[in-house]
C-alpha cells in the first residue's frame, strides 16, 4: 500500500516531512493522492491544510509547528514566546501570534490561536527564526518578548511580566541594553526601568 505513495512521501521527506496542501500540489502531488495518503495512515493532518509524514518521530512542539505552517508570516509572541524561551511558569492556553497590522486574521480551527496585530518596529524587530521539527518557526527573542509582555501587562498581568523579567535577569549575561532598546520601541522604557534597577 505505502509503495504507491513512495514518490509523494519522498517529496515530503525532502521538505522536512511537513507540507501545506498548496505546497504539496505545487510539488506535483495531487489532492486525491494527499487524501489517499491521509486515509492510508501515511500522512497525519496537523491542522487544516497541513500534512506531515506519520512515520516521523513525534513533534516536540506540535502547536507551534501547526501555527507556523499555517501562518508563515506570523511571529510567536507574548506568553507563547515566554514559554518558548522558558521565561514563564504559565502554560499557554492558545498560541499567541503577532501579525502585521492590516493583515487579515488567519482562519485556524486548531490549535487555539490568539492573534495580536503589531505595527512598524513593534512587529518587525526582534524576530528570531528556528527550525523545529523541520518547520521554520518565527518567534520574538527573549528581550523583545519581555518588552511586549510589559506593554500588554494590563491584559496579561503584571505578575507574568515580572516573573519573566526576574527569570531572564537571573541568567548569565542578560543583555540589558537590548532589552531597553525593545522597551523603547514598545514605549514602556519608563515602566520597565525601575523594576530592572531594583533587580540589580
Amino acid at each position: 500500500m505505502a509503495e504507491r505513495f513512495k514518490d509523494a512521501a519522498d517529496i515530503f521527506r525532502s521538505n522536512g516531512g511537513t507540507l501545506r496542501m498548496s505546497e504539496a500540489v505545487q510539488a506535483g502531488i495531487s489532492r486525491r493522492t494527499l487524501y489517499a495518503m491521509r486515509d492510508a495512515g501515511v500522512l497525519e493532518r496537523l491542522t487544516r491544510g497541513v500534512y506531515r509524514l506519520a512515520s516521523l518521530p513525534g513533534l516536540s512542539a506540535p502547536d507551534l509547528v501547526a501555527v507556523a505552517s499555517r501562518v508563515p508570516n506570523g511571529v510567536v509572541c507574548l506568553i507563547s514566546a515566554l514559554a518558548f524561551h522558558e521565561l514563564t511558569t504559565q502554560v499557554p492556553h492558545a498560541v499567541d501570534i503577532a501579525i502585521a497590522r492590516g493583515t487579515e486574521k488567519p482562519r485556524i480551527n486548531y490549535p487555539p490561536v490568539q492573534v495580536y496585530w503589531f505595527s512598524g518596529d513593534a512587529f518587525g524587530k526582534g524576530i528570531e527564526t528556528q527550525t523545529i521539527d523541520g518547520i521554520k518557526v518565527r518567534a520574538y527573542g527573549a528581550e523583545k518578548s519581555i518588552a511586549d509582555v510589559f506593554k500588554y501587562r494590563n491584559k496579561i498581568g503584571m505578575d507574568v511580566a515580572l516573573e519573566a523579567l526576574r527569570t531572564w535577569r537571573s541568567r548569565r549575561r542578560p543583555n540589558i541594553k537590548r532589552l531597553l532598546e525593545y522597551a523603547k520601541i514598545c514605549r514602556i522604557e519608563r515602566v520597565i526601568r525601575p523594576y530592572l534597577e531594583a533587580m540589580t
